[in-house]
């Protein structure tokens, strides 16, 4: 049972960045070492990809190894409390990540997605 009061909760769940992460300035330096202008988090595009070069319809996501389930099979063994909430949340985040490609890829966008981890090792590859 979770002792820490809903307000506790919601301070925790807002401190959860959504945007303007670590892995994402990190790639975002990266695209514009190189000279590549980007728009971040834009709204009418669906799925709201991390970056984007709209001219070319090329849609980046920086996906976190928890909330996107890297190494599932595996890692799901993992959670100990609360495995009826967690394990559903994060499957249900990596079927949305499925559903938001093959959307995006039938609109004629390019998608990429890189991991955090891969982004921390080397940016620059991933850039």
């Amino acid at each position: 049972m979770d002792k820490r009061t809903p307000e506790q909760i919601k301070r925790n769940m807002q401190a959860c960045k959504n945007k303007g992460s670590k892995i994402e300035v990190m790639l975002m330096k990266e695209l514009w070492a190189r000279g590549l202008r980007y728009r971040k988090n834009v709204n009418g595009i669906f799925g709201k990809p991390d970056i984007v070069f709209l001219g070319k319809k090329v849609a980046v996501f920086c996906d976190s190894e928890f909330w996107h389930g890297y190494n599932w099979e595996e890692r799901k063994n993992d959670f100990k409390s609360r495995r009826e909430f967690w394990i559903p949340k994060i499957e249900r985040n990596m079927e949305r990540d499925k559903e938001v490609t093959e959307t995006l890829e039938s609109q004629g966008w390019t998608v990429f997605r890189f991991w955090g981890n891969d982004i921390k090792k080397n940016a620059a590859v991933c850039g």
